[in-house]
C-alpha cells in the first residue's frame, strides 16, 4: 500500500511527526492534542533550551519562552540553541532561541519575551497556558511559579541541575504536594550551589530536561495516569539515581496550596527591585515604574561617558574597565562586575538616574 495515499478515515499527518505518531501512547489523537497545546517555558538557559527544543520538535502548537538574559560565550557549552554569533552580538536568549526554533518548526507559534518574570507580570505572562515548564536557575522564581500554578490551576514541572546532579518533580495543583509543601521557603542567596559557582556538565542538563519534556507530553496528550509523581534525582558522575515518593508530603497547613497564601506572587514591589545574581558577579535593578525612554535616548546620553554598544534589544555601556551596564527597554539594568548592592545602586543613580 502506498504510504502517501490517505483515506477519509486516516487523517493526514505532517511527515515530521510520523515517528512520534507511530508511538501508540501518542498516536494521531495525541498529536492533535499536542498541536492544540499551549506551554510556557520560564528561563532559556541550559534546561530551557532543551525543553523548548523538545516542545517545538514534538509539535506543541504554542510555546511561550521567557528569559531576561542575553547569550554569553560561557553558555555555549550546554545551552544548545545558541552559537558564537549570538554571543558576539549580545543577543537576548529569548530572541536567539525563537529564531532557531522557527527554523526547526515553522508550524509552531514561538512567542519570545525578553523580560524578568516577577510578581508584577507573572500572572499576565502565564495565565493562558496549559502547562508551565521550569527552566530557571533560582528558587525565588520557582516559588513564584508555584504560586501561579496553584492560583490559576496550571500544572508545572520543576527542574534543576548543577555540577553532575539533577532533580525534577511534576506538580499538579490540588492533587500533589506543591513546592512549598516540600520546602518552606526559598533558600537564602549564596547558600546553594549554582552553575556559576559549582559548574555543570552538559549531560545532566539533557537528562533532567528530557524527563521534564516527557512528563509534559504525557500531560498534554491526556495520559496523566502515566505521570511519574515522585521526585527524581540523578548524579551522572557518581552513578547515583533515586525516586523519592513525596505523595505523603502534602501539608494540610501549607501556606500556598492549603491556605491560598501567595507570598511570592504578592511580593511588595520595593523588595524586588534590586537583586544580586548569585555567582555571576552581577546585580539586577528593575525600576518600580518602567522607563518610557527608547534605547536610542540612552545611547546618546551615555556615549560621552564611555563605550556604548547597542542592538535592537539592549544597550551595553562600559562604565569602566571592570563595570558593564546592560540596559533593556523599560529600564531594567544588569550591572556586571559587582555583587555589592550599594555600589550597584550608586552606579544606577549616577548613570540612569531613575
Amino acid at each position: 500500500m502506498n504510504s502517501h495515499v490517505h483515506t477519509d478515515s486516516t487523517p493526514e499527518v505532517d511527515a515530521r511527526y510520523s515517528r512520534q505518531v507511530l508511538f501508540s501512547p501518542i498516536g494521531l489523537d495525541g498529536q492533535r492534542k499536542l498541536g492544540e497545546g499551549r506551554v510556557a517555558i520560564v528561563g532559556m538557559g541550559a534546561l530551557g533550551t532543551v525543553l523548548a527544543n523538545h516542545m517545538v520538535r514534538a509539535g506543541v502548537g504554542y510555546v511561550r519562552i521567557i528569559d531576561r538574559d542575553f547569550v554569553d560565550l560561557s553558555n555555549l557549552q550546554r545551552q544548545m540553541l545558541y552559537d558564537e554569533e549570538d554571543a558576539a552580538g549580545t543577543v537576548p536568549k529569548a530572541i536567539a532561541a525563537a529564531a532557531r526554533l522557527q527554523l526547526v518548526n515553522s508550524a509552531v507559534v514561538v512567542d519570545p519575551h525578553v523580560c524578568d518574570l516577577n510578581a508584577t507580570n507573572a500572572e499576565q505572562l502565564l495565565h493562558d497556558v496549559d502547562l508551565i515548564l521550569d527552566g530557571t536557575d533560582n528558587f525565588a522564581v520557582r516559588f513564584l511559579l508555584n504560586d501561579i500554578s496553584i492560583k490559576l490551576g496550571i500544572p508545572w514541572i520543576y527542574g534543576g541541575a548543577v555540577a553532575s546532579r539533577g532533580v525534577s518533580l511534576t506538580i499538579l495543583p490540588g492533587q500533589t504536594p506543591c513546592l512549598r509543601c516540600l520546602f518552606t521557603q526559598a533558600p537564602a542567596a549564596g547558600t546553594t550551589d549554582t552553575c556559576d559557582t559549582a559548574g555543570v556538565i552538559g549531560g545532566i542538563i539533557h537528562v533532567v530536561a528530557s524527563f521534564q519534556a516527557t512528563e509534559a507530553l504525557k500531560l498534554l496528550v491526556g495520559a496523566a495516569e502515566q505521570l511519574n509523581l515522585n521526585m527524581q534525582q540523578w548524579d551522572l558522575w557518581f552513578n547515583q539515581n533515586s525516586s523519592i515518593r513525596v505523595a505523603g508530603a502534602k501539608k494540610s497547613d501549607c501556606p500556598a496550596c492549603a491556605n491560598q497564601q501567595f507570598d511570592y506572587l504578592d511580593a511588595h514591589l520595593d523588595s524586588d527591585t534590586i537583586q544580586s545574581l548569585c555567582g555571576r558577579n552581577s546585580v539586577q535593578i528593575h525600576p518600580i515604574l518602567p522607563s518610557t525612554q527608547p534605547l536610542d535616548y540612552w545611547e546618546e546620553r551615555l556615549k560621552p561617558l564611555g563605550l556604548v554598544e547597542k542592538n535592537r534589544f539592549l544597550l551595553k555601556f562600559h562604565a569602566s574597565a571592570d563595570i558593564q551596564m546592560i540596559l533593556f527597554p523599560g529600564g531594567r539594568v544588569l550591572i556586571q562586575g559587582t555583587e555589592d548592592l550599594i555600589q550597584a545602586k550608586s552606579l544606577y543613580s549616577r548613570y540612569i538616574g531613575m
